[in-house]
C-alpha cells in the first residue's frame, strides 16, 4: 500500500511520462496540443482520462448543470454515433445523466480497462497503449464534428 504522498508522486510521474511520450505528436489539425488537458473549446464538453490502482478510463464527458440542455449535447453526440464508432475503431459505452464520483449529474460516452493499476509501473506501457490511440482518435474525431457544437452554446 502507498501513502498518500506516494500514491500522488506515482500518478503524476505516469501522467508526465505519458505528456512527454505524446508530446511529438500533433493534432489532427496539425498543432501542438497538450494532450493530458486537453481543450475542446467546448465549457460543457470534456475528454477525460483516468486511471487508478484497478482500471483505466477514457471518456466524453457532458457537463452542462441543466439536465435536459445536458441531453440536446447527447443527443448530437448521437447523431455522429457512426462516425464516432469509425474514429475510435471500437464500441464504447453511452451513458445519458448518470453521476460522477462527486454526484454531479453528467452524461458520458466511455471506455475503461480493468485489472491495471496506475500504481505498478510495470502496467504503464499497457495504460500508454489504452490512452494513446484512443485520445488521437478523440482529437480526431472532434476535429470533424466541434463545429456543429457551437450552436448549442
Amino acid at each position: 500500500m502507498y501513502s498518500k504522498q506516494e500514491a500522488s508522486q506515482l500518478r503524476q510521474e505516469f501522467w508526465t511520462t505519458f505528456g512527454q511520450y505524446l508530446s511529438p505528436i500533433l493534432s489532427a489539425e496539425g498543432e501542438k496540443i497538450n494532450w493530458i488537458n486537453y481543450k475542446t473549446g467546448e465549457k460543457n464538453i470534456s475528454f477525460r482520462m483516468h486511471a487508478d490502482n484497478r482500471k483505466a478510463i477514457i471518456s466524453v464527458e457532458l457537463t452542462h448543470k441543466d439536465g435536459e440542455i445536458q441531453q440536446i449535447y447527447f443527443e448530437q453526440f448521437v447523431q455522429f454515433k457512426n462516425l464516432f464508432d469509425d474514429a475510435m475503431n471500437e464500441e464504447w459505452n453511452w451513458q445519458l445523466h448518470t453521476y460522477d464520483e462527486h454526484g454531479k449529474l453528467i452524461s458520458k460516452i466511455f471506455k475503461e480497462k480493468t485489472d491495471v493499476s496506475i500504481f505498478q509501473k510495470g502496467n504503464w506501457p499497457e495504460l500508454i497503449s489504452f490512452f494513446k490511440p484512443r485520445i488521437i482518435a478523440l482529437d480526431e474525431f472532434w476535429s470533424q464534428v466541434k463545429y456543429s457544437f457551437e450552436m448549442l452554446r
